[in-house]
């Protein structure tokens, strides 16, 4: 590839003179010379091989090939200058990157709203977001490839922000044969059903959190699949609530009437990685998941 022969500071120039009606205007406003603007955008139609302004009276006017390199140039002088200011937040300390693994039973809705509060804060850092299930997320953490993990887990030797409660409902379709029992269940009833399981992601110590033990079961990759299942009337699971309130209201699902055991309320934590200096981006990002953590419930996801 070519180096490019015009340099930023001539496109600034260029736009100088536009937006500023002349080349004595933008003379004024870039603090240099008028002879130094005329110079520098004749050598630009020089190097470029196009008139990009022509005389009206006394005002400068861009000709039809100065619009459309103007238009264009002024994409490339904002990206310019987003990268020298990020250079400046790196050297101050700023993070490039924050990155969060998420248990993907944490309400997704609780998540967009603190990353779309962390833009306009961001200074050009960005958030690298992973989810994974149950120990998936240990695992991550540990391994050092996450500077924040929210998991329900008690993992040891970190000390844990503690977030809201997430409610898993016992649900299945309404024509499931447990329905139609027209009873409380027991878990020896559920134990002749086909049970809805969520693979743990994690590799070293997988766990089977939920799952009943009885023989029949489908294990799936993902709670939105879970939810498909259960929801076609391929067996019964625990879902969280903020999950499947559409289906809930359809009358897609509806809850087990078990006899105990119905619901479960796991607590989730906000952990950090002990072993790396948090950032003041990452900073910002855990207060902003903390403000913005509220109860499943209040956060449907979609």
């Amino acid at each position: 590839m070519k180096a490019p022969r015009v340099t930023l500071d001539q496109w600034r120039t260029l736009q100088a003179v536009v937006d500023q009606g002349g080349f004595a205007q933008a003379a004024e406003v870039l603090h240099r010379s008028q002879s130094s603007i005329s110079y520098t955008v004749a050598r630009m139609q020089e190097q470029l091989g196009a008139p990009l302004l022509r005389i009206d009276g006394r005002k400068a006017v861009l000709t039809e090939a100065g619009e459309v390199l103007l238009r264009r140039s002024r994409h490339l002088v904002r990206q310019a200058s987003q990268l020298e200011e990020l250079a400046h937040h790196l050297e101050q300390g700023w993070e490039a990157e924050v990155r969060l693994v998420v248990d993907a039973a944490y309400p997704t809705a609780n998540i967009v709203r603190a990353l779309s509060a962390f833009m306009p804060q961001s200074r050009g850092c960005r958030v690298r977001l992973r989810e994974e299930v149950l120990s998936g997320v240990e695992e991550v953490l540990l391994e050092g490839a996450a500077d924040l993990a929210i998991s329900s887990l008690n993992i040891t030797g970190y000390l844990p922000i503690e977030l809201s409660e997430v409610e898993f409902i016992a649900v299945a379709h309404p024509d499931h044969a447990l329905h139609r029992l027209e009873r409380e269940l027991s878990f020896q009833d559920l134990e002749g059903h086909m049970q809805v399981v969520i693979r743990d992601s994690g590799r070293i110590q997988p766990r089977d959190s939920g799952w009943l033990g009885a023989e029949q079961r489908w294990t799936v990759g993902s709670l939105p699949t879970a939810r498909t299942f259960v929801s076609s009337g391929l067996g019964f699971a625990w879902l969280p609530q903020h999950l499947i309130v559409r289906e809930l209201a359809e009358g897609l699902l509806k809850p087990l009437p078990l006899q105990q055991g119905s619901t479960r309320r796991p607590h989730f934590s906000l952990y950090s990685n002990k072993d790396k200096v948090l950032g003041p981006a990452t900073q910002i990002l855990i207060n902003l998941i903390k403000l913005y953590d509220t109860p499943a419930a209040d956060s449907p996801d979609l």
